[in-house]
């Protein structure tokens, strides 16, 4: 938890970055705003981040929604915020009024519902009111009290909201004057006293028509000190640019394009094989498979975001290149506002990848797709610099937090519940489960949830026998605090594989490679003499150590890696499964990808090359354990990424007698798994191709970037 606002930058050189909250220059200006006043100076700044987000808990029964609002505070990190340890707690359910379908498009009604809104919500939070200009004294989590002076900070909505919120009309920008006929436009931020001198002065008529003002609503911040609803506006990455600008509107012109050009009848053909395409890609850890394509009737955000990683090399040869190159500048430009920490020089790639998002889109207008760019989910795109430097790394604002936490606070509440006047007892069943999370932490912090029964009364016992000996546990929980200081990290799986070889001839006969026995020697040279610095090719077989022991085979290993932009614990580690079995789910082998450590003085794919495991394997040598991996390498095509696709293409490497060039190396030159998606081409792929045959059926791969956040810092 951050108690002040602060700025932070990279050691190496003055190049500003942003990562929490707290490190935007929004919470800056408003500890400044405050300091200037000597009965708030030295208190702490505590921003009050709101969200809200309709749900429905059942679709079957009907009429089965619910507005919940949510809360949190800037002081607490991104990574506690997504991360979903109690950080977001739900303070209230909004109502939602309803008429008769007579009356539903009745001016006054809706006036009515919409002011309902901003004033719940100004009653919901006006205990906080006098906070917001006399310091009150709290304790915090740390058992300091401190003079606290409370402010409205950003509120996470998606676009329809945003609307509600900052009373304008829909299709127009709640945080700039641009015209919905043109949004591409840049013009000046609105402003509460700018808003207010409008609302003064101009008729309900020309503030509707020329500044998209709706002049009969208030919003709620207008009863709060320092509220200024369109500063308070936060980015939402995923109704803005996956569900919006991704997902409703670049795949569908891309559909209307094939239509556009090829007709109906070939257009289905085309739609039909990129499917294929989609369904051929082979599983990965954490990629979600698209068995039937991207053919699905009820999207969700994770599909979208799912489709996104896989959905580039698809339409790669259908469509022309300006269509690829828009796909590649948005996806970019959507990995790099997701990043955790944004620097500087991250804000200028941020600005060049959405140049070329927006020049390239232009042949969805040249070909007759599409008529206008004036999109509100599109436009938004062109805040989030802006909005990086007041609020910090979007990440941590995303209403898929709110709709994450929909699961606990109101899904499971209303299953509990009886059905009947559900909304109370959903409220009771929160405010325990509220309880219950401060007294674990309250227990936790007097050191009563540590360890088990078992270990407690070892403890106990140690004091009257000494030679007890306690085994110390391992709490998953302290993994998640601890400090996060390995990068990345291979461990094979615990089980070796009992009916696989034994020997090292017998491991050559299993994996197809006569000259197994040569290359291990070889692996074994490198080992024992690293000082030795020519190539293994040139080293004499006869120098090379002999070895005729035994060996572990294992059809796993784990990859453990410091990635917090992607989904992990608050510690930023996350850990995936390499597998390399010769059968996988009972359906087919599994030997998956890895990025292998060549050069470690060189950043980024420079130092690393591309391998397929195919096998994980350990034995013991002049009383040395050597973890080992047997690998096909790939090579680079060129000495940079795709110009269209922005991804390394690799090739399968071979030797000189045609056969695929196979190596042996250590486990920790490993650094993690690697997702490869075949280079199709404009041929039609075949029916019969699945997931699992596609490493076997190509030549030609692009090295995926997109298959999360991490492989995108990688592999860019």
């Amino acid at each position: 938890m951050d108690y002040r606002p602060y700025r932070e930058y990279l050691t190496d050189g003055d190049e500003r970055q942003w990562q929490d909250f707290m490190s935007g220059d929004w919470a800056w200006n408003q500890a400044e705003t405050i300091s200037e006043d000597p009965d708030t100076l030295g208190s702490t700044f505590v921003p009050v981040i709101l969200g809200s987000d309709k749900t429905t808990v059942s679709v079957a029964t009907g009429a089965n929604d619910y507005y919940p609002l949510y809360v949190s505070i800037g002081n607490v990190r991104n990574n506690v915020r997504r991360a979903h340890r109690d950080a977001v707690a739900i303070i209230g359910f909004l109502a939602m009024p309803k008429t008769t379908e007579e009356h539903a498009k009745d001016p006054k009604f809706r006036k009515f519902r919409r002011q309902l809104f901003h004033s719940s919500v100004a009653k919901i939070l006006e205990n906080l009111r006098p906070g917001m200009t006399t310091p009150e004294v709290v304790r915090f989590g740390d058992g300091h009290y401190r003079r606290v002076i409370y402010g409205l900070g950003p509120y996470i909505a998606d676009y329809e909201e945003q609307v509600l919120l900052a009373c304008i009309v829909r299709n127009w920008c709640p945080r700039c004057m641009s015209h919905p006929d043109s949004l591409n436009t840049k013009s000046l931020c609105r402003r509460r006293d700018h808003t207010e001198a409008l609302v003064e002065e101009a008729t309900y008529g020309a503030l509707w028509m020329e500044y998209g003002i709706v002049g009969d609503l208030v919003p709620f911040t207008n009863d709060f000190p320092r509220g200024d609803i369109h500063e308070l506006i936060a980015p939402d990455i995923l109704h803005q640019l996956i569900k919006g600008t991704f997902k409703d509107h670049l795949v569908k012109w891309v559909g209307q394009y094939l239509q556009h050009v090829h007709g109906t009848k070939e257009a289905e053909r085309i739609q039909a094989d990129i499917d294929r395409r989609i369904a051929a890609v082979a599983s990965f850890a954490g990629l979600r498979r698209f068995p039937e394509g991207r053919g699905f009737k009820q999207w969700t955000g994770d599909d979208s975001k799912a489709l996104m990683k896989v959905y580039l090399p698809a339409i790669e040869g259908h469509v022309p290149t300006d269509v690829v190159r828009t796909f590649r500048a948005f996806l970019e430009f959507c990995y790099l506002v997701r990043r955790n920490i944004i620097t500087e020089s991250t804000l200028g790639q941020i600005q060049e990848a959405l140049d070329r998002f927006h020049h390239y889109r232009e042949i969805f207008e040249s070909t007759g797709v599409v008529f206008t760019f004036s999109l509100p989910r599109q436009h938004s795109c062109s805040h989030y610099v802006l909005l990086i430097r007041l609020f910090g790394a979007p990440n941590g604002l995303c209403s898929s937090i709110t709709e994450t936490k929909h699961i606990k606070a109101v899904k499971e509440p209303w299953r509990r519940s009886s059905r009947y006047k559900a909304l109370g007892q959903m409220l009771v069943t929160n405010q325990r489960l509220d309880k219950l999370a401060a007294a674990r932490i309250d227990f936790k912090n007097r050191g009563m949830l540590n360890g088990t029964c078992l270990s407690a009364t070892l403890k106990a016992l140690i004091l009257f026998n000494a030679d007890v000996t306690i085994q110390g546990d391992n709490e998953e929980g302290e993994i998640d605090n601890g400090p996060t200081l390995v990068q990345a990290h291979v461990h094979l799986a615990k089980t070796p594989q009992r009916k696989r070889a034994r020997t090292i001839p017998e491991l050559s006969t299993e994996l197809s490679i006569p000259n197994l026995y040569n290359v291990l020697r070889r692996f074994l040279f490198e080992q024992v003499y690293p000082d030795d610095q020519r190539p293994p090719s040139e080293i004499p077989l006869s120098r090379c150590p002999r070895f005729d022991g035994n060996i572990q085979v294992f059809n796993s290993a784990s990859s453990t890696f410091y990635a917090p932009s992607d989904r992990s614990r608050i510690g930023g580690m996350r850990r995936e499964h390499i597998r390399a079995c010769p059968i996988w789910r009972n359906e087919a082998p599994r030997y998956d990808y890895v990025f292998v450590n060549t050069d470690a003085s060189v950043e980024g794919m420079g130092g690393m090359d591309t391998a397929r495991v195919m096998c994980f394997f350990s034995f013991t040598f002049n009383a040395v354990s050597y973890p080992c991996a047997v690998v096909r390498w790939f090579d680079k095509a060129s000495d940079g990424p795709d110009q269209d696709t922005g991804m390394w293409i690799v090739t399968p490497s071979f030797d000189t007698d045609h056969s695929f060039s196979v190596g042996i190396i250590h486990i920790d030159s490993i650094y993690r798994a690697a997702h490869l998606i075949p280079v199709y081409g404009a041929q039609i792929i075949s029916r019969d191709i699945k997931h699992h045959d596609s490493y076997d059926a190509f030549r030609a791969f692009y090295l995926n970037k997109f298959a999360d956040h991490h492989a995108f810092e990688v592999a860019s």
